[in-house]
């Protein structure tokens, strides 16, 4: 059984482009040989921590993977709608679709749904539903059509929860052929919490990450410190075009001081950042945020988490409210407060629990052999 991961981009940055590169890496150990193929503009390199594996194979850049995966990445002309076009990536597939038994194409791409109707595949193929397009409202004018087949053409759906399964509109009609598999990833090692400690000194230091746009909600955290006792310390980290906007929010509302944003966090500091902090919060306003890896992450360290209850969206089964941690209406900075406040006063249970939910649900392992059995079951 050979698979072909399909979709997105190097180098890796989003949650769609982790999953696929953690599926190309451990698959093989499980006993499935794993291919990954996507597009990189002129200019992008190799990442430092990947360049070791890196080569250039008949003009194309290939990753090999300690494990025996490839990471093919072939030209992509240019990023438009967050989709790379790519040509490339078409004639790449028509060559070599033969050497797959299963396309396991990652959603939402378009340029991957085109490469796939093109290039007249025969085989299985899986569809990993991360998102419904939200954003682009444009582009799905446009990729309807392709969406509707591509949906058609799917063997199995895999959604990352059952919420997102369910509440996707285009998923209605297809639901007998939906499953799920939670992201899983390695639980994250503690790093050096004291450092990020003695940069931000309080008594409950609560944490953030992600990208500054509005989406993710953060204007509604700023104003939910307001509410938390002296002494407490909200730090948000990450930066996008919203940075301005939220450090004069911080200033009129008289938060200076209460509130941080700690700007772009290097991946390898992650660690020790939410090893440092008391409660992890995700306080984004729409499912655009399908699922909130940073929630898992926080969770294999033992922290509890607050996380918005956004209709449809899978976050709130993440974290299971009442157990690793509580999960509040959107774009309410009160019961945001209050929630944070009443985490803290049981933080060693709740985040007992969040460990716990993370070594049952979302580990690489777990992922792996749940993605490993849907394909056996498509080979039978």
């Amino acid at each position: 059984m050979r698979v072909l991961q399909l979709g997105k981009f190097y180098p890796i940055r989003g949650g769609v482009e982790k999953v696929m590169w953690d599926l190309t890496a451990h698959l093989p150990e499980a006993g499935v040989a794993c291919d990954m193929l996507c597009a990189i503009l002129p200019g992008d390199k190799p990442d430092p921590q990947d360049a070791s594996f890196a080569r250039m194979e008949d003009g194309v850049l290939v990753f090999s993977l300690p494990s025996g995966g490839r990471v093919i990445c072939v030209k992509a002309l240019a990023k438009k709608a967050a989709t790379m076009l790519s040509p490339a990536m078409v004639g790449w597939l028509r060559k070599h679709k033969g050497d797959y038994d299963i396309i396991h194409i990652h959603h939402p791409d378009p340029m991957a749904a085109l490469a796939l109707w093109l290039c007249g595949f025969k085989g299985k193929v899986v569809l990993h539903w991360h998102s419904d397009i939200l954003s682009q409202k444009g582009l799905l004018i446009l990729y309807r059509p392709l969406q509707k087949w591509l949906i058609r053409r799917a063997d199995v759906i895999v959604g990352t929860t059952p919420v997102y399964i369910k509440s996707s509109p285009w998923l209605q009609d297809f639901q007998k052929k939906c499953t799920f598999v939670p992201i899983g990833i390695d639980p994250l090692l503690e790093g050096n919490p004291a450092r990020i400690r003695r940069r931000y000194p309080c008594e409950v230091m609560i944490l953030s990450v992600g990208r500054l746009v509005s989406y993710k909600g953060y204007s509604y955290l700023v104003d939910a410190a307001a509410f938390l006792p002296e002494g407490w310390k909200v730090v948000i980290g990450g930066d996008g075009p919203l940075r301005a906007a939220l450090q004069e929010q911080i200033q009129v509302k008289g938060l200076v001081g209460k509130v941080e944003l700690a700007g772009y966090l290097p991946q390898e500091d992650i660690p020790s950042w939410f090893a440092a902090c008391d409660v992890f919060v995700l306080s984004s306003v729409l499912k655009t945020e399908a699922f909130g890896i940073v929630q898992i992450e926080a969770m294999s360290l033992g922290k509890p988490v607050v996380t918005t209850l956004v209709q449809g969206s899978g976050m709130s089964w993440v974290n299971e409210h009442g157990k690793s941690g509580l999960n509040v209406p959107p774009e309410d900075p009160r019961a945001m407060a209050q929630a944070l406040m009443d985490v803290v006063r049981e933080k060693e249970k709740f985040g007992e629990a969040a460990r716990k939910r993370f070594q049952e649900l979302f580990t690489t392992e777990t992922m792996i052999n749940k993605v490993k059995a849907i394909y056996e079951a498509q080979m039978v």
